[in-house]
C-alpha cells in the first residue's frame, strides 16, 4: 500500500476506557486510503482562538477500512493527550494526517520466513498490537513473540486480545510475556521488577534464530533495550525502533 500522506477531517464514532489513564478512540475518516500495521497519524487540534497543537499517535488498526482505532495514554503535561483522553466526545471532529511511516511496519504474507519479536514498553504496545491484529486477521502463521513491559496489570493495553493470543498456542497464537515493574498479578510467572538484560535474554528470540525485532516505548526504554539487544548479538539491520515522548 503506497500512498501520499494528506490531511483529512476525522469524526469520533466511539470511545472506550482502555486503562485508568488511557482511552480507545475510533475515528471515521472519509477518503482514508488505509494503512499498514505499525503506521501512525498526526493529529491537529485547533482552538477557538486559532491556536493549534499537533502530535503523532500510533494506529492500533490496519487495512483498507475508512476508519482507524487509536489508543491514547494521558500525559499530564501534554497539550493533546489530556483532551483526547478526558474531554473528547462522540461526534467531535479534528484533523488527522497520514498514514505515516514506512519502516516500522509489518505486512502479513510478505514472503519472509523470519520469526518476529515484538518488545513494548507501556503504551508502546499500540503499533505492535496492530501487527498482532494484522497477523490474526490474515490467518498468517509467521512465528510471533511479544515481550510487554508495563507497570501494573491495570496498565495493560488490549488485555483481552493479548490473553486470547496467549491461550491460543501453536502457530495460531502469539507467545506473550509480561514484565510488571511495580505490581504483578496474583499467580504471575515472575515477581514485579524492572526489565533487565538477563530477563530480556530469557524472554526474547535469540539472535541465532534470525528474528526481525520491533521495539517501541519511551526513549529511555528503547535506548536501553537496543543496547541490550546489541550485546546479545542482534544485528542493527534486524531491529526496528520507534520512540515517543510527551504528548
Amino acid at each position: 500500500m503506497t500512498v501520499h500522506a494528506a490531511w483529512y477531517v476525522a469524526a469520533v464514532t466511539a470511545t472506550a476506557q482502555e486503562t485508568p489513564n488511557a482511552r480507545r478512540i475510533t475515528l471515521d475518516i472519509p477518503g482514508w486510503p488505509g494503512n499498514v500495521a505499525g503506521q501512525h497519524v498526526d493529529i491537529r487540534l485547533t482552538a477557538e482562538n486559532g491556536y493549534q497543537a499537533s502530535r503523532s499517535y500510533s494506529i492500533a488498526s490496519s487495512g483498507e477500512a475508512p476508519s482507524i482505532e487509536l489508543a491514547v495514554d494521558r500525559v499530564a503535561s501534554g497539550e493533546v493527550s489530556p483532551y483526547l483522553v478526558d474531554d473528547l466526545m462522540v461526534g467531535d471532529r479534528f484533523e488527522v494526517r497520514g498514514p505515516l511511516g514506512g519502516w516500522f511496519i509489518w505486512k502479513p504474507g510478505d514472503g519472509s520466513a523470519r520469526p518476529v519479536q515484538l518488545i513494548a514498553g507501556g503504551s508502546g504496545i499500540v503499533p505492535l498490537a496492530s501487527m498482532v491484529r494484522a497477523r490474526r486477521a490474515a490467518n498468517d502463521t509467521t512465528s510471533f513473540r511479544l515481550l510487554y513491559a508495563v507497570r501494573t496489570p491495570e496498565d495493560v493495553f488490549f488485555r483481552e486480545e493479548l490473553e486470547r493470543e496467549r491461550a491460543d498456542g501453536g502457530p495460531g497464537g502469539v507467545r506473550v510475556d509480561f514484565v510488571f515493574s511495580r505490581r504483578a498479578p496474583a499467580g504471575a510467572e515472575r515477581s514485579a521488577g524492572r526489565l533487565t538484560r538477563e530477563l530480556l535474554a530469557e524472554l526474547v528470540l535469540p539472535a541465532a534464530s534470525n528474528p526481525l525485532v520491533y521495539v517501541c516505548g519511551s526513549t529511555p526504554f528503547v535506548e536501553q533495550v537496543l543496547a541490550w539487544l546489541k550485546q546479545l548479538g542482534h544485528q542493527v539491520d534486524d531491529v526496528r525502533a520507534e520512540r515517543f515522548g510527551g504528548a
